[in-house]
């Protein structure tokens, strides 16, 4: 019986260190993932919105009374400012796609032209799914009219179509929600 208990006492000890040691790490490095994070995001808002020097976060009641969009989709937009204009916006989307909830950045110009979208994280089928982040896929965006898209599977015949990855229906579909619903955002609330 003494032998179980200085067994546990033991466990016990070796528990504690470990905790003590995982949260002093956690601690030191938790300041560099949240700065790599923010250099991430700004990374993609540069690569849908170009021509914008800074990036200024907008309050989210600019997407919160939108009418229409699915609860959760907005994650966040930002104005996307050269010197003293306004060059368009970028607005982070959260569709779910196959595989759980994506992480979508569309760039949209004041003029009303999507400039770009960048994926970040999913977890969509390999070899499929993912095909999603590949540009012949995600281009087929830039330089539409901010308007509804559709999904089409096959040939797309009208500006306001994409083409759907073969293979790949509910994620292309995520995809268009995702900027449909930037789209949104932006006729209702930036315009």
């Amino acid at each position: 019986m003494n032998n179980i208990a200085k067994l546990g006492a033991t466990l016990f000890a070796i528990c504690a260190v470990a905790a003590l040691a995982l949260g002093f790490v956690n601690q030191v490095t938790a300041p560099v993932i949240e700065e790599r994070n923010i250099q991430a995001n700004n990374e993609s808002r540069q690569i849908v919105l170009p021509e914008a020097k800074e990036f200024k976060q907008l309050d989210n009641n600019v997407f919160e009374n939108v009418e229409g969009l699915e609860d959760g989709i907005i994650s966040e937009v930002y104005e996307g400012i050269n010197g003293s204009e306004i060059i368009g916006y970028t607005i982070k989307t959260l569709p779910k796609g196959y595989g759980g909830a994506m992480e979508l950045i569309v760039g949209i110009s004041t003029d009303g032209l999507i400039t770009g979208i960048n994926i970040g994280s999913m977890s969509e089928t390999p070899g499929l799914g993912s095909k999603a982040a590949d540009p012949e896929f995600k281009d087929q965006f830039n330089e539409k009219q901010a308007t509804e898209l559709n999904i089409v599977k096959g040939k797309a015949t009208s500006e306001d179509q994409i083409e759907a990855i073969s293979g790949a229906t509910i994620t292309s579909t995520a995809v268009t929600n995702g900027v449909n619903a930037a789209v949104k955002v932006f006729n209702s609330s930036l315009k």
